[in-house]
């Protein structure tokens, strides 16, 4: 019985593969409830699950529905997943520049859901930018231009969306084994060759401490092991926001101005190792090779060109594409150096604005968000600007940013 799968997890106990089934298949049958499924997530998180669990629990969620397969594709498939974080349009570069590395890439992306939108709402703030594409679009594009941009596919592990829908409004979304398993079950799912995951660490991320964000390493990278798919990680951090521009059209406008060079610094800098990584798994190079391959893309320009591919081919008008006119700059009332930037502040000051939702039915507005005009480590003056809010309207308002930096 359901009632004692909870207790058995509840006093920290090892459940077996036949009651994990039960639980979690009568979960998405419907005969375990919400409030049952709730109990049994609680005392996970409480208590943890060990590596064997973890195990059974992905492969429940990975049998639960389709499973793609490219292998038709010529080339090793590389896919990457980041655990989310403010301003994180790192999609939006390290697929062109990967796939202008000739390593394919198919990337399937999701929406936001909370303060910032998804790769598939940055996506679509280009006009007439297609998300859902059929199996022979997505062959014919990668075998064309390397590279598909997208929203899901198919019915891939419809367990896990059932469970990650109750575990968002439950309080029980930073549990290691469960972020785990989620993540690991939907990249395999996904048709991945070889997966890399960028795990964020800080206040912005659901880890908040290194040994977190390893331990969830170790795991993935063991789970990606099982079912023989090479898994490499990296570890990044999500204390401040990604890069200087926090929504939707805005991020597509920062992802073409990196992918051209025009803009360095330490976005730059993670989207160069998440490609170079991808590409070393891709050809079998070493990373060092690889990176200069992923430099050389850039400098040539042949990276951005494979931006402008992908948009063109999934429907997008770039000269249809812009964000808002409607600015208004706010300035610094101290002076001092930036000794912080609260990434979880501005993800809300962004969403305020009309950038992210908060219910699933909520309408975002692409042109609207946050440019930060100083980054960490900055000196300002009275009356410099800190940052610029991009309106739905010309009213302006009162906006209150004493919570997002530190300055002494």
């Amino acid at each position: 019985m359901i009632k004692d799968i909870i207790n058995k997890k509840r006093v920290g106990e090892e459940l077996s593969r036949s009651e994990l089934e039960e639980a979690f298949l009568g979960y998405l049958k419907g005969s375990v409830l919400d409030y049952q499924m709730s109990s049994l997530l609680m005392a996970i998180c409480i208590q943890g699950m060990s590596l064997e669990e973890t195990f059974i629990l992905t492969d429940l969620f990975l049998n639960s529905g389709d499973q793609l397969d490219f292998s038709n594709i010529p080339g090793i498939k590389v896919d990457k997943h980041s655990t989310g974080g403010v301003g994180d349009k790192t999609t939006l570069v390290v697929v062109p520049i990967v796939a202008s590395c000739m390593v394919p890439v198919i990337k399937m992306s999701g929406r936001g859901l909370g303060y910032t939108g998804g790769t598939i709402d940055k996506l679509e703030s280009i006009p007439g930018y297609k998300t859902e594409l059929l199996e022979d679009e997505i062959m014919k594009q990668v075998g064309d231009i390397y590279a598909v941009m997208m929203g899901q596919t198919g019915e891939l592990c419809p367990l896990d969306k059932k469970v990650y829908a109750l575990r968002d409004v439950s309080g029980t979304t930073d549990s290691i084994p469960l972020i785990a398993s989620s993540i690991m079950s939907k990249k395999i799912a996904g048709g991945a060759d070889k997966i890399l995951i960028d795990i964020k660490v800080g206040s912005g991320a659901f880890m908040k401490t290194l040994k977190d964000a390893e331990d969830l390493s170790d795991i993935m990278i063991q789970i990606g092991e099982k079912y023989g798919r090479e898994t490499r990680t990296i570890i990044s951090d999500m204390n401040t926001p990604l890069g200087r521009m926090v929504g939707n059209g805005l991020e597509v406008e920062e992802a073409m101005d990196v992918l051209q060079g025009k803009e360095k610094g330490s976005f730059y800098d993670l989207c160069v190792e998440l490609a170079s990584q991808m590409v070393s798994m891709g050809k079998d190079i070493s990373v060092s090779d690889a990176k200069i391959m992923v430099e050389d893309s850039i400098i040539s320009g042949h990276a951005y060109q494979k931006f402008l591919d992908i948009v063109s081919y999934q429907g997008g008008r770039m000269d249809e594409f812009s964000v808002s006119q409607n600015v208004l700059e706010i300035s610094s009332e101290v002076s001092g150096v930036v000794q912080s930037i609260d990434a979880l502040e501005v993800a809300k000051l962004s969403c305020l604005l009309g950038a992210g939702r908060l219910t699933k039915e909520d309408k975002i507005d692409p042109g609207v968000g946050v440019y930060l005009n100083v980054l960490v480590g900055d000196k300002v003056e009275i009356g410099d600007v800190l940052l610029c809010l991009y309106l739905k309207s010309d009213d302006k308002g009162e906006y209150d940013i004493s919570k997002i930096f530190e300055i002494k």
